[in-house]
């Protein structure tokens, strides 16, 4: 796996050695931040990549242009991928890593700036997404315009009353949802 844009393009990323962890293909996040970058959501962006699993999202932003990201998991293996997928891109002053339930998660502190832009790719129909979107909003974790970027599997249905689906695209067995607060 590897960056696909940006300043740490074509960098190599550790991976688990195991399946525990499913990160998102080279193509689609490829695919993915084309869409992004076309609306101008990840220069100068604070990105909150919630089941963060091996980080890629979130780095892939920090590569491409966001200003900070925060990494959120509760599985402490996935936090130690991070860490050092953050010490090989040398990006440490621009990260925050938390071992932390996203669906259950903390107040967030005043010292780190609320989410512009989420990536939500939690472990597939376990209703994550919404139970993580309704903590995330409870912790004041997310800003008024904040940008959604949800990957569920091609058949799983997401149902959030607060969010408005802007884009829908599917991807072999993953869908990519794209929503904002409505």
């Amino acid at each position: 796996m590897r960056i696909t844009g940006g300043i740490h393009r074509s960098r190599k990323l550790e991976t688990p050695k195991n399946d525990a962890v499913r990160p998102t293909s080279d193509k689609v996040r490829q695919a993915l931040f084309n869409m992004l970058n076309s609306r101008g959501l990840v220069r100068d962006a604070i990105v909150l990549d919630a089941f963060c699993g091996t980080g890629a999202l979130g780095l892939e932003a920090l590569s491409q242009g966001a200003e900070q990201a925060i990494f959120i998991d509760k599985t402490k293996s996935s936090i130690d991928i991070v860490r050092q997928n953050i010490e090989i891109l040398n990006v440490g002053g621009q990260s925050r890593v938390l071992l932390q339930d996203s669906t259950k998660i903390k107040q967030r502190s005043d010292d780190i700036s609320q989410a512009d832009l989420v990536f939500l790719d939690p472990p597939y129909h376990k209703g994550l997404v919404e139970k993580a979107v309704t903590a995330l909003q409870a912790s004041n974790w997310l800003n008024e315009e904040c940008f959604f970027v949800i990957e569920t599997a091609k058949d799983e249905n997401v149902i959030l009353d607060s969010l408005n689906i802007i884009q829908e695209k599917t991807y072999g067995d993953t869908k990519i949802l794209c929503a904002q607060f409505s």
